[in-house]
């Protein structure tokens, strides 16, 4: 069965280049063949988004939350047929599609309720005051949509942060249409996703064009993309070297374009010493959990743990060793993705980092867990330890006391996360560690764990570079929402010719902002 691509309500497979996805346990191809995306159908994918682009950003909020919901529904509707595809091409747990799924679909109603109550527009009214010297105008400012969105399907997320995961869930909720770029290790789940997507588009009358969703291996589609005059932003999750790129492409078109590139983090964990004095075995135990959890294929997978050396931490060392190795490992997404794993713990011992891995007889692509122990001077010293290795690895280093901390610091790379295990006491006598660490990452946890990012509106799920190109909106939770929209003010413009969010009457009570003050009312003049 050959399958092709979406442009717009449209199938179309007219390349030549084919390829399969696989079974992550065994390794053999699925039976479906996906034909790759040319460059004239990325073309008319993009000047399709631009059509639809026109009357999409135009419709009411309540259309556009209708389309939301319903894509919600099919996914629930279809879940006993998706499972299966999920499950095989990516190797994960039907718990963790379960999961995974209901994420999903929170997503989508949590963003169907921004769309509908046009708070996402920023609205900020300033009146006239004809007596003021010079007369101050009238201001009225609001976002609007930027246009067409291209997104970038993640490998660890087939749902989630996929074909209808939250930056195309965000996108469209604002009023932008959307091209996928499916990844090629789930393609089938993405597949069947987007007809899904298309399905309820068809449904609820949302002009064609609104999404596509194209299919390749290889760079050249997503090359293509990026470099469309008719794309205005770009979303991306995954490697540092594969958002990096995306991030130099966009900013060598003629007209540069944002790219919010997600790109992972070894999300650093502090322990102080009188909570490892107290805590050794629940921590140990805490920990191992999420170091294990999801095979350590989580960008917020605690993967560097910093302690002081003393005996307390020898016997926490053990504890946790015992726990985390012993623990029954399985299949890696992909066999890649497990060879780059292996080699990414390779380099870390060649480095000089002392390992330790799990001894247990591993089928093919199943990971062995493994912890690496280095000293704060090799930390320091070498950038390369501060690596993400993707899986189940965290690297320990050894530091002389709560002060060697600061230094090391000072050289961490930007992250998404970092953790702070300690007594409310202790945290604040060496309260230079969040202040420090607060310059350095999007989200800062108090004795808990990374690893589960709750999708509420004040998670931050983002962080200086290199966790991610822009650090002001993160992918997670309504706020996304933000990086594609911009703001445009209309001054001394007549009330027949403003548009409807910004009339004094507010029609659609909305929360504006209103000569300093935020209020639903009308203006009353």
């Amino acid at each position: 069965m050959i399958l092709g691509n979406f442009i717009g309500f449209a199938r179309s497979a007219r390349g030549t280049v084919t390829f399969s996805s696989f079974n992550s346990i065994d390794g053999i191809a699925r039976s479906e063949i996906f034909c790759e995306a040319t460059s004239e159908e990325v073309i008319e994918a993009c000047e399709c988004a631009n059509q639809a682009f026109v009357e999409f950003s135009q419709l009411p909020n309540r259309s556009r939350a209708l389309f939301l919901r319903r894509i919600a529904e099919l996914l629930q509707l279809q879940k006993e047929n998706l499972q299966p595809i999920y499950c095989a091409e990516s190797g994960l747990s039907p718990d963790r599609f379960e999961s995974e799924l209901l994420r999903t679909v929170r997503q989508l109603y949590n963003f169907a309720e921004l769309s509908e109550s046009g708070e996402w527009r920023n609205i900020s009214i300033d009146t006239s005051d004809p007596k003021l010297l010079p007369p101050k105008p009238d201001l009225r400012k609001m976002s609007i949509p930027i246009g067409p969105v291209v997104v970038f399907g993640a490998s660890n997320f087939p749902l989630a942060y996929s074909t209808i995961g939250g930056d195309v869930a965000a996108a469209l909720a604002v009023g932008c249409p959307v091209i996928v770029k499916a990844h090629p290790l789930h393609a089938a789940t993405s597949d069947f996703v987007a007809a899904l997507v298309v399905q309820a588009a068809k449904g609820t009358g949302m002009p064609d064009g609104v999404f596509s969703h194209l299919h390749a291996q290889g760079f050249r589609v997503g090359t293509e993309l990026v470099q469309h005059p008719f794309v205005k932003a770009v979303g991306f999750t995954g490697s540092h070297a594969g958002g990096r790129a995306l991030f130099d492409l966009a900013n060598k078109r003629k007209e540069p374009i944002p790219v919010f590139a997600e790109m992972g983090s070894v999300n650093p964990v502090f322990i102080l010493p009188e909570f490892l004095q107290n805590e050794k075995e629940k921590s140990a135990e805490m920990l191992a959990n999420s170091m294990s959890s999801g095979l350590g294929q989580f960008c917020t997978n605690p993967g560097l743990l910093f302690v002081i050396d003393n005996g307390d931490t020898d016997e926490f060392l053990q504890v946790l060793s015992s726990a985390f190795l012993s623990m029954g490992s399985s299949t890696m997404l992909h066999s890649s993705i497990k060879d780059r794993f292996d080699q990414g713990k390779l380099q870390m011992e060649i480095h000089g980092a002392e390992m330790h891995q799990s001894l247990s007889d591993t089928s093919v692509n199943f990971a062995r867990q493994a912890l690496g122990i280095i000293r704060s001077k090799q930390f320091v010293q070498n950038p390369m330890f501060q690596e993400e290795v993707f899986g189940p690895f965290t690297l320990i280093v050894r530091c002389a006391d709560v002060y060697d901390f600061d230094s090391c610091i000072e050289v961490l790379h930007g992250q998404l996360s970092a953790t702070i295990l300690g007594s409310t006491e202790e945290i604040i006598l060496h309260n230079q560690l969040v202040l420090k660490l607060q310059n350095k990452v999007g989200r800062i946890i108090f004795n808990g764990v990374p690893t589960g990012v709750d999708i509420a509106p004040s998670m931050q799920h983002g962080g200086p570079y290199p966790a991610s190109t822009d650090s002001r909106y993160g992918a997670v939770g309504i706020d996304s929402a933000q990086r594609f929209v911009r703001p445009v003010t209309y001054q001394d413009c007549s009330e027949d010719l403003l548009p409807e969010p910004l009339k004094n009457k507010n029609l659609f009570n909305i929360v504006r902002r209103v000569n300093g003050v935020f209020t639903a009312d009308a203006i009353n003049f």
